[in-house]
């Protein structure tokens, strides 16, 4: 039950990480309006919950998170404000809203109401119902974010983020790709955080700390480990680079770590990662000075 748990986790959380992957790596935006977006699409998911609209909620906090990176968006290529600044700022702001959609209470249960898994808890497959839903939530945004990326406002929204000058020069408004691109990643983020405030029946308004951390680990892991040869692998391997990194939370609880670590773990899994490069490059040196060593030693006899 350990191991499914860690997998449905993963598989909601890829949502995030497919949010985080068109800020940080498709537009190279270091966006950290996530920590706050989370939070926004978990409140509007837990209201709707209580009023028994548990779809509704989730495509509510979708939108929401849409206009939550609209503001960033807007707040970086209107006012100039830099986009690690502009994502704070939001960030910031949206605490206070979160508290106000969630009626100025720190958490709301929703123990003993429906959600959007209670459609399947009473059927044969009832046990499978969170793992099935959540992997058909993840194909279909898997499959329409491939699709659109593909298309020709994708192609330009991809390559706004490797070189907008060059962009810019051939007459496209970059900043409505920008806007379009935090206000997409923003809202899948939303999104995940409505699946999560259903999944385990309860929000907290500090809920939201750290998430951008999760995102961009899955990212990282995904790409270092399962490649990125096209768009297809590269958006498969960062839902499983999700995945893996739920598998790899809950190995390390599963060994006795207290859960006050986590974002300890999760700091150094991130920082891993991002080393790898380097790590697998000084190797690689290391490996050719051994054999141009021995080669050496070699010609000597």
């Amino acid at each position: 039950m350990a191991f499914q748990g860690s997998v449905e986790l993963g598989i909601i959380y890829a949502i995030m990480a497919l949010g985080v992957f068109i800020s940080f790596r498709t537009l190279n935006i270091p966006d950290l309006t996530v920590d706050g977006s989370f939070v926004l699409g978990a409140a509007f998911s837990a209201v709707m919950c209580s009023s028994g609209q548990p779809l509704l909620g989730i495509v509510v906090a979708f939108i929401a998170g849409c206009l939550a990176g609209c503001i960033t968006a807007l707040l970086h290529t209107k006012l100039k404000i830099q986009p690690l600044l502009a994502g704070i700022l939001v960030m910031l702001a949206l605490y206070s809203v979160n508290l106000k959609v969630m009626g100025n209470r720190a958490n709301i249960p929703l123990l003993n109401k429906t959600t959007i898994f209670s459609v399947l808890q009473s059927t044969t497959v009832g046990a499978y119902s969170q793992l099935i839903i959540s992997s058909i939530i993840l194909l279909v945004v898997l499959l329409l974010l491939v699709w659109f990326l593909k298309t020709k406002l994708g192609f330009v929204l991809r390559a706004t983020g490797d070189n907008d000058q060059m962009v810019r020069a051939l007459g496209v408004n970059t900043d409505f790709l920008i806007v379009l691109g935090l206000a997409l990643a923003n809202g899948l983020v939303a999104l995940t955080g409505a699946m999560i405030a259903q999944y385990q029946s309860f929000v907290d308004v500090g809920m939201g700390i750290g998430m951008v951390i999760i995102g961009l680990a899955s990212v990282i892991i995904g790409e270092v480990i399962f490649g990125t040869n096209s768009l297809l692998r590269r958006l498969i391997a960062v839902i499983l680079g999700a995945i893996l990194y739920r598998l790899v939370i809950a190995f390390a609880l599963e060994l006795g770590m207290p859960p006050t670590d986590l974002k300890l773990v999760s700091a150094l899994i991130v920082a891993l990662a991002l080393a790898m490069p380097v790590i697998k490059e000084r190797l690689v040196r290391l490996k050719k000075r051994r054999s141009a060593m021995d080669n050496n030693r070699g010609g000597q006899v």
